[in-house]
């Protein structure tokens, strides 16, 4: 349990302390109750009071017996028995809760206003009935004797739900482009709504006219607040017959009379944040208005503040027990708040024993350790040599150790170690070095890898820190103490080759931006030094000048570029002509191959073509077979394809037939021309 107390008035806090998991057996509860204090200390009011991520809203039925709740994620709602101190049932829902309402004493009859337009309606068994609204809904209220639900939202219109006739009412026509919140007042039924216009607009539900307009932004506007936007209707709450309480987005409540349009009191949170929720306690004449950071409590006569309660948390409702001092709040956060501040009122009957808990915590307090005592143990005691002084008036027994006067303490330091100021002096000046040489570059050697790039950033260091220019320059982290680069002085793969042709081009640029930079330090430095602003140019140098030093500049590096290329082209060339020579001086060797068994060697192109050859699929060294006319393909009578291959001639073939072919026609011919001479008659010789 936590107590605060502000202006003499103390606040208990039930809910502080470590809140364990659900899903942890009793058997481990009861052992971490008795190995740590917080855990065994901690008062759970209620089992299990909390919400799995954020509690949006919290109410207390009319009866006081059940406290509701809704929160995420997911979406649910949860309803806690006070007579039990535990959870009577947990609902989940579609989608999120904007607010509810409990329209009977207990949990049997609940609405429910969703953030998607749903209207939901529960029973004591769970969902019953579900209908939608025509525009997104912000707050309702519920008007006991027509049964009517009124809806306000992102409209110009107040649309009315009759629970009797489940129909839909014609809507009440407001001035205002939005509304925010409203409520009725429970003596006489009138209906008021706050808009983003500032304004509260009040009807009368039997006649359905608008009764009366008050401009609530106009009169939140006091000499001593400070408003940057339009202030908007946040919070709204009636008292009684006449009294009603507005809050504002900007962090204003008003107090009005509703006799009068002027209002009597304006309350400012000097927070600047809108008002959540507003409640009166009628006992001590108070007004709980909270925002998203406190709860403040004030008169609501005088204005003045009695207490203020700032939680964890940021809060998204408030709950005033009815006829007690408890303060439920819904938080930012999986628990929900439980507050006793017994000035308010008595604790509820339900947990009466928080009555006699504070009477004992205020009868007995705790002890406290003042300023003019030290405390020391056993062996603080020896070291000084008072030991003998155990039992004594001198020493009071506490704990592991005793109390004595702090005089008395510091004159026995003294005559033990009467040179304990000059080691207190050594010890502060060694503590000043220390510091200064914090504020250096903490490096005990140069690394492995990439020295001259180190001792480059040590340097660069160094002159910052020499620098009076340094305070209105941003500081950068130091690339040697930063862990994301460390494996770049480590690792000798990041080694800089000054070698290398990038580097060569680009060092001359580097080093003259470095210089640059140098220049503009010092330039700067002497500015600041003679008190002049920076637009001004410097004594004795104009702008022409400094333009003309920049041009210089640029040719240097300029010119040392193209020298560095220059030098490259070279080496290139030498490099060149030595591999030439080199190529010339080796003598050819000739490389024999081996040849498989059973293949003949034909060329070097065939078994190239032969090697492309099996490097293709299948489908490739089909279509060129085919192509070359050693396969063919047909189709058979029953639909399948047939395959015909025919085996390539070798060279050596080719050319026997070649011979074959050409001896068969040499034989013809021979044969043709011996016919020939046989057929034609002899010349001389006559017939006979």
């Amino acid at each position: 349990m936590q107590v605060s107390s502000l202006n003499e008035v103390k606040i208990y806090s039930l809910s502080c302390g470590k809140s364990l998991p659900e899903w942890l057996s009793d058997r481990k509860k009861r052992a971490l109750q008795k190995k740590d204090v917080d855990v065994r200390r901690r008062i759970e009011l209620i089992q299990d009071f909390e919400m799995p991520t954020v509690c949006t809203t919290i109410k207390v039925s009319k009866d006081g017996q059940y406290i509701l709740a809704t929160g995420t994620y997911k979406p649910r709602v949860r309803c806690y028995d006070t007579y039990q101190l535990s959870l009577k049932f947990e609902r989940c829902l579609d989608s999120e809760v904007v607010t509810f309402e409990t329209l009977s004493d207990d949990y049997s009859k609940i609405v429910f206003l969703h953030n998607d337009r749903y209207v939901e309606f529960h029973s004591q068994s769970g969902f019953y009935y579900k209908t939608r609204i025509p525009k997104f809904g912000r707050d309702f209220s519920y008007h006991y004797p027509s049964c009517d639900l009124y809806f306000v939202g992102a409209s110009s219109e107040v649309y009315r739900l009759n629970l009797e006739q489940g129909r839909y009412l014609n809507p009440l026509q407001t001035d205002a482009a939005e509304n925010n919140v409203c409520d009725i007042n429970s003596v006489h039924g009138l209906f008021a709504t706050g808009t983003i216009e500032g304004r509260v607009e009040c009807w009368d539900p039997r006649t359905r006219g608008r009764v009366g307009v008050l401009d609530c932004a106009l009169s939140s506007v006091t000499a001593d607040s400070e408003i940057n936007s339009l202030p908007t209707i946040s919070a709204l709450k009636f008292n009684g017959a006449l009294t009603m309480a507005v809050g504002t987005s900007t962090g204003q409540v008003l107090l009005y009379d509703l006799r009068s349009d002027k209002p009597l009191l304006v309350k400012d949170h000097q927070y600047g944040l809108p008002i959540k929720s507003v409640h009166f306690q009628d006992s001590l004449d108070l007004i709980l208005s909270a925002d998203s950071r406190i709860i403040k409590m004030w008169n609501k006569n005088s204005g003045k503040i009695f207490t203020s309660l700032e939680p964890e948390h940021d809060l998204n409702d408030v709950c005033l027990y009815p006829s007690s001092g408890m303060l439920l709040t819904a938080n930012e956060a999986p628990k929900m708040g439980i507050y006793y501040i017994p000035v308010l009122g008595p604790a509820p009957r339900w947990c009466s024993f928080l009555d006699n808990l504070t009477e004992e915590l205020e009868e007995n307090p705790e002890s406290t350790v003042y300023d003019d005592y030290k405390f020391v143990t056993k062996k603080d005691l020896e070291n000084l040599g008072l030991t003998h002084l155990i039992g004594s008036p001198f020493l009071r027994a506490y704990m592991h150790g005793f109390f004595m006067d702090i005089r008395l303490y510091h004159k026995v330091k003294l005559m033990v170690n009467p040179f304990a100021y000059e080691e207190y002096r050594k010890d502060k000046i060694r503590q000043k070095i220390e510091e200064t040489r914090a504020q250096r570059v903490q490096l005990k050697k140069l690394p492995k890898v990439n020295k001259e790039l180190a001792l480059k950033l040590i340097e660069e260091e160094e002159e910052k820190q020499k620098s009076t220019w340094k305070k209105k320059v941003k500081s950068l982290p130091n690339i040697l103490t930063d862990d994301r680069f460390k494996v770049m002085f480590e690792n000798p793969d990041f080694q800089v080759d000054e070698e290398s042709e990038e580097f060569r081009l680009l060092n001359p640029l580097v080093s003259k931006i470095s210089e640059k930079r140098k220049k503009k330090l010092r330039l700067l430095e002497q500015q600041e030094l003679h008190g002049k602003e920076e637009e001004e140019e410097p004594e004795g140098k104009p702008s022409d000048a400094e333009s003309s030093e920049s041009s210089d500049d640029e040719k240097d590096w300029v010119a040392e570029v193209r020298k560095q290329r220059r030098l490259l082209q070279q080496e290139e060339k030498v490099k060149r002509q030595e591999q030439l020579r080199e190529d010339q001086q080796t003598v050819l060797k000739p490389q024999f191959y081996e040849i498989k068994a059973g293949e003949e060697f034909r060329s070097f192109k065939d078994s190239a073509t032969k090697q492309k050859l099996m490097n293709k699929t299948l489908e490739d060294r089909l279509k060129l077979e085919a192509k070359n006319g050693t396969l063919s393909v047909s189709d058979t009578t029953v639909g399948s394809k047939q395959l015909t291959f025919t085996l390539k001639k070798s060279e050596q073939q080719k050319k026997q037939q070649e011979a074959e072919k050409l001896h068969r026609q040499e034989r013809k011919a021979v044969r043709r021309s011996a016919g020939h001479l046989r057929s034609r008659p002899r010349r001389g010789r006559p017939f006979h």
